[in-house]
């Protein structure tokens, strides 16, 4: 699912669980695990998936929230002052 949001676009990890029919609460978590486990040698743009407020979530490398700003920027995801992203206007509707 996540190699089809499109470029200029982003979802949620809980977006995500949904569409791969992942169920329970905690399908959210499971997305975020398997995209924390992508090689760095990988076509999936991971770095389109936020959390459901549309803030990038913490990683195990604390330089990738930077990194994913600067790709999602470098797309044209615009955020706010808060390093938000508007999801009403930047959120992937399949």
């Amino acid at each position: 699912m996540v190699i089809k949001i499109p470029i200029g676009k982003v979802a949620t990890y809980g977006q995500i669980a949904g569409l791969a029919d992942i169920p329970g609460p905690s399908g959210a978590r499971q997305v975020g695990y398997a995209l924390s486990a992508l090689g760095p040698d990988n076509d999936v743009p991971w770095h389109r998936v936020v959390n459901a407020k549309g803030e990038l979530s913490p990683r195990a490398n604390p330089d990738a929230a930077d990194y994913q700003l600067i790709l999602l920027e470098g797309e044209g995801v615009g955020f706010d002052h808060r390093r938000c992203i508007d999801l009403k206007r930047d959120q992937w509707q399949p």
